[in-house]
């Protein structure tokens, strides 16, 4: 815009438009200034303190704290069936868990009683998913869900995606019966709206791992405390959305109704609800696709499904075997996805042309519920129907290509992939995360305070020095900062890629229509999944971590810039063309500068994604915070550090968050 400022002035008008200098010749210190000043100070002071006051701790060392965690988990669990808060509280929600998880699990997945075999068998399954596909969306919609279902049978994963499937249905089922009430009562009252905000804010910004740990405490490990986990990180995207669809119904629609008698219940069940709805489907599809991801990361807590074998294959380096179970969670999360945003799609089309559609769908949705009737009946009695044929030959081939594959690339491309793994990490993390170990953790909190009261303000200050202080005293300090160094350097990779293709996307209408699509499959894919492939390129070294994590970050942030590229108003830019300005100055400053905030969204949102990455990436050699974490599962003396591990994730988290979104609140004013 400044280009287009310039160009447009008249001799003479320089000095009119030019703020007037501050008295006595003082210069406004400006934010980078300020930002250099600290990074500065902060070198200086390194160079002379480097290696001191830094509270390393050896992998297996624990502190007081965690010593003090082991013996409260000790305790626990020789009180657990005495302690009248286990014996009538926790103790009864798990037991009620448990019996819908097996409940649904005897239904589809494990077999029943004296049954060698589920209630309903595969051919009764598939014709279900079939059917419910076609009702809430089309034969198209229909058809993928058959050819997907029936895949994971081809693949030799059928019992295993069909444990994944009961506990996400769990899961969900559990999450939505909390979730849509406490989203229309969050929708019809901005007090409490108010008080559910900053718990949705803390929830969703803590990494799917984190919920683990403590879980366990009271639940013990297993599909109880998996489905609860799943339950606590999926209902917010429903409740949000939800509380954003009641908000959004037009106010004189509602006065309408009151002012013709309506009472405030049918005001929602009339009114307020079906006007919400296809809003509300897009809720219940965000929480199904959280509770996917969710559910396959439990596995470290002994949850069974699909999570189990990508797990073990990833813990043996079996990128064969990984490649197989991720694809299975892949095509799960792809007709989950479909399904549920086609029914979506359904209510629209639906009011459209209600005559018609009613004309003709009713009388076949008639028959097609006889037909997957019949398939129930003959996949409960005969063994044939049951069981699902054939020995997941395709799932071999599958594995071994993906095998084949493997070998091919770390023959013939582990040149190159190393060479951009050993300068990623040599020039910019080894020095990074070198600085922040290495400092004194004073001088890094001090930075990091001095950082948030820049970008965010005091109150993110505050926030921020209240977040080094229990940092410190989690014990995991040194490997805090190793995390820290790993989120920060894949953000800034994020963001590049997010700036790049986010302004092409911006700019071109037809790119954003060609890559979309591929950005929102990726966002649909569960962490586990990302781990896959790079483990093939690049081994199991922390460098897969950051690659997998730029990976699944890039997307939303590529997405929020687009979005933000796009508004910028078009006769803005048209202005800064007529002025003279090329493409490039009409990028770097028209849109650019006016999509701040879009770009200051997008770094919160890629801090996030990358942090749960990160952390992820602890199953395959990416240490620190997350091998803390895992470690912690697997064995029982370091339980106290992996959740020590565990609030330390949750402490970056919130800090990332409430720096990025005050900043964000800045810009935007």
């Amino acid at each position: 815009m400044s280009v287009a400022v310039e160009k447009s002035r008249k001799p003479g008008e320089a000095e009119a438009l030019e703020p007037a200098a501050p008295a006595g010749g003082a210069r406004k210190v400006s934010r980078p200034m300020v930002i250099g000043a600290v990074l500065v100070a902060w070198l200086v002071l390194f160079a002379l303190l480097r290696g001191k006051q830094t509270l390393p701790l050896a992998a297996a060392d624990l502190t007081d704290l965690h010593r003090w965690i082991n013996d409260f988990n000790d305790s626990i669990g020789a009180h657990r069936n005495s302690n009248p808060l286990f014996l009538y509280f926790f103790n009864e929600i798990r037991l009620v868990i448990d019996n819908l998880v097996t409940f649904v699990q005897h239904l589809i997945s494990q077999p029943s009683g004296t049954r060698p075999v589920p209630q309903v068998g595969w051919l009764g399954v598939v014709g279900i998913a079939g059917y419910v596909s076609w009702a809430v969306g089309n034969w198209r919609v229909a058809l993928l869900a058959v050819a997907g279902f029936t895949f994971f049978g081809l693949q030799g994963l059928w019992q295993e995606s069909m444990d994944t499937l009961a506990l996400t249905l769990s899961a969900v089922f559990v999450a939505l019966l909390f979730a849509i009430p406490l989203g229309v009562w969050a929708g019809l009252s901005d007090r409490f709206n108010r008080i559910m905000t900053p718990f949705l804010d803390f929830m969703q910004t803590m990494p799917t791992f984190v919920y683990l740990a403590p879980l366990t405490l009271f639940f013990l490990i297993g599909g109880a405390s998996a489905t609860i986990a799943t339950v606590i990180y999926a209902a917010p995207p429903t409740i949000r959305i939800t509380a954003h669809a009641i908000r959004n119904v037009s106010r004189t629609t509602v006065e309408a109704a009151e002012s013709l008698g309506a009472t405030r219940r049918q005001s929602l069940f009339k009114v307020l609800l079906p006007m919400s709805r296809r809003t509300v489907v897009m809720g219940v599809n965000q929480t199904i696709m959280a509770a996917l991801a969710m559910v396959t990361v439990a596995a470290l807590i002994n949850a069974p499904g699909l999570g189990v074998n990508v797990l073990q294959a990833l813990q043996s380096l079996d990128v064969g075997t990984a490649f197989n179970a991720g694809l299975a969670i892949v095509v799960m999360a792809i007709v989950l996805d479909r399904v549920t945003t086609a029914a979506g799609a359904r209510e629209e089309n639906a009011r459209r042309s209600m005559n018609r559609f009613v004309k003709w769908r009713r009388p076949l949705l008639g028959a097609g519920a006889v037909v997957t009737a019949v398939l129930i009946h003959l996949s409960h009695t005969y063994v044939w129907a049951a069981d699902f044929p054939g020995d997941g030959t395709i799932g071999h081939h599958i594995a071994s290509a993906a095998d084949t594959a493997t070998d091919w690339a770390q023959d013939n491309l582990s040149g190159v992939t190393n060479a951009f793994r050993d300068a990623v990490t040599n020039g910019l993390l080894n020095p990074f995360q070198t600085l922040l170990t290495d400092s004194p953790w004073w001088l890094v909190g001090a930075v990091l305070v001095a950082l948030g009261v820049v970008f965010g303000g005091w109150r993110a200050g505050v926030t921020t020095a209240v977040c080094v202080g229990l940092l410190v005293g989690t014990g995991v300090w040194s490997d805090g900062m190793t995390t820290l160094a790993s989120t920060l350097v894949a953000t800034v990779l994020v963001m590049v890629l997010g700036v790049v293709f986010g302004v092409w996307m911006g700019r071109s209408t037809l790119v954003d229509r060609l890559i979309r699509p591929t950005l929102d499959a990726a966002q649909v894919m569960p962490p586990f999944v990302y781990l896959v492939p790079f483990l093939a390129l690049f081994g199991a070294t922390r460098f897969t971590a950051i690659v997998a994590a730029v990976v699944y970050g890039a997307p939303v942030a590529m997405k929020i810039i687009a979005d933000g590229i796009r508004a910028v108003p078009e006769t803005t830019v048209e202005a800064a063309a007529s002025a003279g300005c090329n493409t490039w100055q009409i990028i770097t400053k028209v849109q650019l500068p006016m999509s701040r905030g879009a770009l200051t969204l997008a770094t919160n949102q890629g801090l996030i994604y990358v942090l749960s990455m990160v952390v992820v990436g602890g199953l395959v050699g990416a240490g620190a915070l997350g091998y803390d974490v895992v470690a912690g599962f697997s064995q029982g003396e370091l339980y106290g550090k992996g959740l020590a591990a565990g609030c330390a994730i949750v402490l970056l988290g919130v800090m990332f968050d409430r720096i990025t979104q005050a900043a964000a609140r800045r810009v935007g004013a």
